[in-house]
């Protein structure tokens, strides 16, 4: 997240932003001698041929991430020597091709395999998080599932202008799965013996594929840290262009500044509830700010003074709010009220000088790509009513092939699996509601809170944008201990940004508790304590 930040700040436009991955890795393990780097021979998994296999040996130093836009390229320093293996697959008869990549540090491998899963339409790394897992010491691997690049969606249709089902099934699920078997297949054959332990890792599409592996195919990893999990993605792809639709709908196009001082406003008027004013909201689900209180206020930006009008309000209540239909039935949860809204309502100046909207593009490729089959469809000609049609169409069509929101999780229960998640209650691009709506129809399926606790957790980030807390965190070091030693964690330690921009460091709280002050000083995580939240 912190290269997407650097793109905003060099002045991209925020509508090329994507969903960022996770870069954590865990060091640590037993030390070993070199090897050689050899192409190993590898059995296909069920329904693929594999087509190639060649392995690079990549000298210690750093390790140049090519520019794969909108990002930039990365130069990640001081990483070990690894032999660089690549095996090609195609399923027979589809014309895919699917490279698996696993990273082998040639001296000092931990024993353990971390796979590393993508970013918006990528399915893979480019190579920023494969560094950091080698740097920690693991064998690392991901796919590009034989798709294309974060926000390139040119796959989505074969020549017939058809949905390719065949690359959307690798992109879902298939490929990962299949990454996973190879990538044990590698490791063994490299040196000498299986892995001790395997894991997966990842944010937003990352996230998501670990719920997927949890879901399809229990006994991949031993433990899966999945953040920000883009589940009930054929739902929420759809509801994130509610912003435009809104914003189109109203004729009203707020500033970021006008946005801005909504988000704003909110945050300080719901801070206190958690005991204490420190930039932070610990339990957003009881912020009842009413945006219409900003009626008539003046917001500097860019040298000019903007009076907030009702029909600025209207639109912010409604985004907050989330897609309804036209009869008033709530589809989807709405943007969270201490998210930055320009995330998904942007806006830009249009060639007349008037502001017009700027969707930001994963929800817009879904829709014109996969719902409409049109890539050139123009998603702002799209009312509230087409958006409900448009929605209900997207979970029929393909809610079972990549909605990932089977709550049914008691084979990877079975298989001793761990799953752990951290989402950010200011998430700008998923509604962090779903992700807790999942949660609770876990708990429904498999006997409570308590029954669920014992391998999956959930912990919510104050105040934290979409996988916000990438490399600031100690989720990869919590899930090895629970899994490695049965230290299920109580609490994630992470740092924080509050509204002011100052770090603090807290404790996150399992759900469904929230933090709540206890006294003493702010900046010491022990000054909070985790407290039943607000309804349960």
């Amino acid at each position: 997240m912190k290269r997407l930040l650097t793109v905003f700040a060099a002045g991209v436009p925020l509508a090329a932003a994507i969903y960022a991955p996770s870069a954590s890795a865990a060091a640590g393990g037993p030390a070993a001698a070199a090897y050689s780097c050899a192409a190993p021979a590898v059995k296909a998994p069920a329904g693929t041929r594999v087509e190639s296999v060649t392995a690079v040996a990549r000298a210690a130093g750093t390790f140049e991430v090519p520019a794969v836009f909108p990002l930039p390229a990365a130069h990640i320093p001081d990483v070990p020597a690894f032999c660089d293996v690549t095996v090609t697959l195609t399923h027979p008869g589809q014309g895919d091709h699917a490279h698996v990549r696993v990273w082998l540090p040639q001296q000092n491998w931990n024993g353990r395999l971390q796979s590393v899963g993508g970013s918006a339409y990528a399915a893979g790394d480019y190579g920023s998080d494969l560094a950091a897992a080698v740097k920690g010491g693991y064998a690392a691997a991901t796919t590009d599932a034989g798709v294309s690049t974060y926000i390139d969606a040119s796959w989505a249709l074969d020549a017939e202008g058809q949905v390719d089902t065949g690359l959307l099934e690798n992109f879902a699920s298939r490929s990962e799965h299949e990454a996973a078997v190879l990538a044990k297949q590698v490791v063994a054959g490299h040196y000498g013996r299986a892995v001790s332990y395997s894991y997966f890792t990842g944010c937003s599409t990352g996230g998501r594929q670990g719920y997927a592996e949890a879901q399809k195919y229990p006994e991949d990893y031993d433990g899966i840290l999945a953040n920000a999990p883009a589940v009930n993605w054929d739902e929420f792809e759809v509801a994130t262009l509610w912003p435009q639709v809104v914003m189109n709908e109203e004729r009203t196009y707020p500033t970021g500044c006008e946005f801005k001082a909504f988000t704003d406003a909110a945050v300080q008027a719901c801070d206190p509830d958690d005991g204490v004013k420190d930039g932070l909201v610990s339990d957003p689900d009881r912020c009842g700010y009413d945006p219409r209180r900003l009626i008539g206020s003046t917001v500097e930006c860019d040298g000019r003074q903007l009076t907030i009008t009702a029909a600025d309000a209207e639109v912010v209540r409604r985004i907050w709010d989330g897609p309804r239909t036209a009869s008033g039935r709530k589809l989807w949860s709405g943007v969270p009220a201490g998210a930055d809204l320009s995330g998904l309502a942007g806006t830009t100046t249009g060639a007349d000088g008037k502001p017009v909207g700027t969707p930001f593009p994963v929800p817009a490729e879904w829709v014109s790509s996969w719902l409409r089959k049109q890539p050139a469809f123009d998603v702002s000609t799209i009312t509230s009513g087409q958006f409900a049609q448009l929605f209900k169409q997207s979970q029929n069509e393909y809610d079972k092939i990549i909605g990932t929101d089977d709550p049914d999780l008691s084979a990877f229960r079975k298989a001793g699996g761990k799953l752990l998640t951290y989402h950010g209650t200011a998430d700008q691009y998923i509604p962090t509601d779903g992700t807790v709506k999942y949660r609770q129809q876990v708990e429904q399926r498999m006997g409570g809170a308590k029954r669920t606790d014992d391998f999956y957790r959930l912990f919510l980030a104050p105040g934290t944008a979409h996988c916000g807390l990438n490399g600031q965190n100690s989720g990869l070091a919590a899930l090895t201990a629970w899994v490695e030693h049965g230290k299920a964690p109580k609490t994630l330690a992470a740092t924080l940004t509050t509204a002011s921009g100052r770090s603090v460091s807290r404790n996150l709280c399992a759900y469904p508790a929230v933090s709540r002050y206890r006294g003493g000083d702010i900046a010491d995580p022990a000054s909070f304590r985790c407290t039943p939240a607000s309804g349960h």
